[in-house]
């Protein structure tokens, strides 16, 4: 029961200070709202009195005030621009995300694993080389530079696949191959090294001793120990995932949590923006949460402390 104590305490800390930063931080960036509301050409009546409904008028701790109750009303706020929810702004776009998140680490642990496995397998030769190496040029890849080359080759020289929107699963072949580049090559090289250390102990050479077989030694007894060290990182991917990816979902234009986090913050969207945050924040540590309590469920031996 201590344990889950103090991962609250240390939650809810988190979280005040992630209120605390982003509100003061989101007012700090230059340019502001009501301009790109009304343009620069608005007479200064008019904007003062856009000023005034959005309460921009008030000192920025007034408007933290306001703020903070709204939030212990379980109320986000309106969107500057739309009016609507920020909540309902939220629900909206989650869906399009949990899709992109849910496929691409299934796609990733489906491949990275069994690959990780066979590399470990496979220690010192050829396969094994040629595996670290696509692995370590996997994590080289940044998205912003893959998403555009995929989009290049297989949409406009090709055309096999869309270019982006979300509708057919079609749509969903670039983006999960674009963020599964890093996520498989990291998954097969914490299964890779987590495998050589299991490998190494007692109860495997006892298994080699009554003659099992290979899938039974690496799959049955290796992989099911070695599976723990993989539980973190794949918690830290999904709670990544899960919160938004901003350049992906922007490249392809995927109407997810991270779209809306971008656009938020280029119309200077103080409301949303925060909200974003926010959930983004409230997911991560319950996602890191629910990972910590997985190494209990997966074996009833560890202790959680």
């Amino acid at each position: 029961m201590s344990f889950f104590l103090i991962k609250l305490r240390y939650s809810f800390f988190v979280i005040c200070a992630v209120v605390t930063f982003s509100f003061f931080l989101i007012h700090m960036i230059p340019g502001d709202p009501v301009d790109i509301m009304l343009g620069d050409s608005a007479e200064l009546a008019d904007k003062v009195a856009l000023e005034k409904e959005l309460n921009l008028n008030l000192p920025l701790f007034t408007q933290f005030k306001i703020y903070l109750q709204n939030l212990l009303n379980f109320h986000l706020g309106h969107s500057l621009f739309s009016k609507r929810s920020v909540s309902q702004l939220i629900m909206d776009r989650l869906p399009a995300t949990l899709e992109l998140s849910f496929f691409t680490l299934l796609f990733s642990c489906l491949i990275g694993i069994p690959l990780g496995v066979f590399s470990a397998q496979k220690k010192g030769k050829f396969w094994d080389h040629f595996l670290r190496a696509q692995s370590l040029a996997g994590l080289s890849l940044p998205s912003f530079w893959l998403a555009p080359l995929l989009i290049y080759l297989f949409s406009i020289q090709l055309n096999w696949l869309p270019v982006s929107e979300k509708g057919t699963w079609g749509h969903l072949i670039l983006p999960v191959l674009t963020l599964s580049s890093g996520i498989l090559a990291l998954i097969m090289q914490m299964t890779r090294t987590s495998m050589l250390n299991e490998l190494n102990q007692d109860y495997i050479r006892s298994v080699r001793a009554k003659g099992q077989s290979s899938f039974f030694i690496y799959y049955v007894h290796g992989l099911s120990n070695a599976i723990f060290p993989l539980l973190t990182i794949i918690g830290m991917i999904l709670g990544s995932l899960l919160t938004g990816t901003v350049i992906v979902e922007t490249i392809f234009d995927w109407p997810g949590l991270g779209r809306l986090l971008f656009e938020s913050i280029q119309n200077r969207d103080y409301p949303v923006v925060q909200g974003c945050v926010l959930f983004i924040s409230i997911t991560y540590i319950a996602v890191n949460f629910l990972t910590d309590i997985s190494y209990q469920l997966f074996n009833p031996k560890v202790k959680l402390q």
